[in-house]
């Protein structure tokens, strides 16, 4: 991990952390287990942890923070231009709070609803390559 990256997740509360940690390990395993995918860049996008698909173009960047609703409520983000978050609310309307176009929301004190996750990731790292 990158230092200013690690800086970045020592900057977010324990409880946050923690999950949001999670979570970027999802997003490698994730990534490595994707076909077409490749290497991501782990970087700071607005001073959060983003992943990048810079090698393969194959999709968008995933950035993890804090929601607008505060607390320790966690925040995957996509770009807001995507249609992404319509794809998981039509997938996973129940397992998922969303904050508009734009994050997945995640509570920190509860399990982290894995597997689901990853498919939104997946979709996410293949976003540009399924709409080509």
């Amino acid at each position: 991990m990158p230092d200013a990256v690690a800086a970045a997740f020592a900057a977010f509360p324990v409880p946050v952390r923690a999950r949001l940690l999670e979570v970027r390990a999802l997003i490698l395993a994730t990534a490595a287990e994707t076909s077409g995918v490749g290497p991501l860049t782990e970087t700071l996008k607005w001073g959060e942890p983003a992943y990048l698909t810079e090698a393969s173009g194959s999709g968008t960047t995933i950035r993890l923070g804090c929601s607008k609703t505060g607390g320790g409520t966690c925040a995957v983000f996509v770009n807001c231009r995507t249609t992404l978050v319509d794809s998981f609310r039509a997938h996973f309307g129940d397992v998922f709070a969303y904050e508009g176009n734009r994050a997945i929301l995640l509570d920190a004190s509860r399990p982290l609803p894995a597997a689901p996750l990853a498919i939104c990731l997946a979709m996410a790292l293949t976003y540009h390559r399924r709409s080509r």
